[in-house]
């Protein structure tokens, strides 16, 4: 009865308010699992077992996300995809998402400059209405939008509850700092929307993908097979890790000093980090593993880094094991990437192609880039991808000059069953449905077999047949202070690993609510 109350009144606000409103109203049926056309705005309220449909046009109001896609790991994450299924369960027209200019990583790169606008808008189009910008207010100035935050993890409630009114009273709102804010676990139709937005709506524009290809064209000259790795080794990285890599005094002092910038940040303890798996595995550690799991120095790597701590120093044990270490700037001229050069967003999405091309995709941590290849890789074939079990491998490591290599290789090859990206290695529903979309993953075999005729169904061809993604179907001005919802489906996976319930890696900051802007920024990969 609270929510037809909230709803009946901010009707009322609309229609006293806004006399820019236009269209007639529709009343129009539907059931539980039937679509939501974009051209209807459909609040369903749930009464015991009765569905109630009040229509408006979905032109009458707008959602617009501003994306603070600092990160320039964050090309695909789950902020693309959560933002359209927000925009979905409000029934509002979403305004394509906007990237934050002045963060930390100082990318002036917009939506469009990174992924084909057009085709986002158009393949979309029966699931939410996208528009580019604002519009106007018939002759009036342009609509300014609400700026608020969602709570984490809110479900479809949520949004209904405490988005809706004030969408409803404001007419436009901006959804500022949008991570983690859907809930994991969602109806079965966003959960497949949320696959139509990543793995076929979001595609890279034409000179991306043109020199993304290349680049792996040119991998594919070297060897037929190759292993990308994605090794995250910043300075800010291990300094937020808390980790002990062996550097010593210096190392110490050097990392210390990063760490203090952050006074949210407890005092650092190394051995309890290792012990719990959150430490990134470094370059010579990350070519153990390899080699333990049986790849010869013969094998070619691309390497996708930024800033390795240590520079070559650093590298160079796992050049040594493995001599065909290749980079995006090995293969590729200066001339070739100086249009993307500037832009780290962009040379991510270059090394993102090449990484999900790859035979193998390797990581040596368990940030957003790595879930995101994991979930995408899974969904079109269970391509190799193989995540360090960092919580068992760490002794290993330690006590690695204490055993010989036959018996070090062996237990390497047992901690890391589970994490090697074969299909039903994380039982469904369980883990971040962005690595692993179990909902959208045809169950038959058969049916789910990759398609070796397409090497870049990804990218260039959608290819929507493969998987089984058809269309199934308070007080508003304190809104921003709301706490962060409690998402009871989402599994404490710590425990559960523990437990031996499933193979699961996680995340170095799952557990961190962020109160430091710079710290979520370079963090959230």
């Amino acid at each position: 009865m609270r929510r037809l109350k909230i709803l009946r009144s901010a009707f009322r606000v609309m229609e006293e308010s806004w006399d820019a409103i236009s269209g007639v109203l529709e009343i129009q049926s539907t059931s539980m699992d039937a679509a939501i056309p974009a051209t209807s705005f459909k609040v369903r309220i749930i009464v015991g077992s009765v569905v109630r449909s009040d229509a408006i046009s979905s032109s009458d109001y707008t959602a617009e996300s501003v994306f603070d896609d600092h990160n320039k790991w964050r090309l695909e994450s789950t902020k693309n995809w959560d933002a359209v299924v927000a925009a979905r369960i409000l029934n509002a027209t979403l305004v394509v998402p906007k990237l934050d200019q002045r963060s930390f990583w100082k990318d002036s790169s917009n939506f469009s400059e990174i992924f084909d606008v057009d085709w986002f808008i158009s393949f979309l189009s029966k699931d939410v209405k996208i528009i580019k910008q604002l519009p106007t207010k018939g002759s009036r100035k342009a609509l300014s939008a609400y700026n608020m935050r969602v709570p984490r993890k809110c479900n479809e409630r949520c949004y209904i509850n405490r988005i809706l009114p004030v969408l409803l009273k404001k007419h436009a709102v901006q959804l500022s700092k949008f991570d983690y804010r859907l809930a994991n676990r969602l109806d079965t139709e966003y959960q497949k929307l949320r696959c139509r937005v990543n793995y076929h709506a979001l595609r890279f524009t034409n000179p991306i993908l043109a020199m993304g290809e290349k680049l792996v064209h040119r991998m594919r000259m070297r060897s037929k097979h190759y292993i990308a790795l994605h090794l995250r080794f910043e300075p800010d990285m291990l300094a937020f890790s808390g980790c002990d890599y062996g550097g010593g005094e210096k190392e110490q002092k050097e990392l210390g000093a990063i760490r203090r910038r952050w006074k949210t940040l407890h005092k650092s303890n190394p051995d309890r980090a290792r012990r719990q798996g959150r430490c990134p595995l470094t370059p010579e550690e990350v070519g153990l593993m390899l080699r333990a799991l049986g790849y010869g120095s013969d094998i070619h790597i691309y390497v996708a880094s930024g800033e390795v701590y240590g520079g070559k120093r650093t590298l160079a044990p796992l050049r040594a094991l493995f001599p065909n270490f290749h980079s995006k700037e090995t293969i590729a001229t200066k001339e070739e990437l100086e249009p993307f050069s500037s832009f780290s967003s962009r040379m991510a999405a270059l090394d993102f192609i090449v990484c999900d091309e790859s035979d193998v995709f390797v990581t040596n941590n368990n940030g957003n880039m790595a879930k995101i290849l994991a979930g995408r890789r899974r969904y079109f074939g269970h391509k190799p991808t193989i995540r360090p079990n960092a919580k068992k491998l760490y002794r290993l490591f330690l006590n690695r000059s204490n055993s010989t290599w036959e018996a070090f290789a062996s237990s390497v090859r047992t901690f890391q069953k589970g994490f090697m990206g074969e299909p039903k290695e994380v039982r469904p529903g369980r883990g971040g449905f962005h690595e692993n979309p179990s909902t959208c993953i045809c169950e038959d075999s058969a049916a789910a077999k990759v398609d070796k005729n397409s090497q870049s169904r990804k990218y260039r061809k959608d290819n929507t047949t493969k998987k089984n993604v058809a269309n199934d179907e308070p007080d508003v001005g304190n809104v921003s202070e709301w706490p962060d919802m409690d998402d009871d489906d989402d599994d404490d996976q710590n425990d559960l690993a523990e437990k031996g319930t499933f193979n699961e890696t996680i995340s170095d900051y799952d557990a961190l609510n962020f109160e430091d802007p710079e710290l979520e920024e370079i963090i959230s990969d």
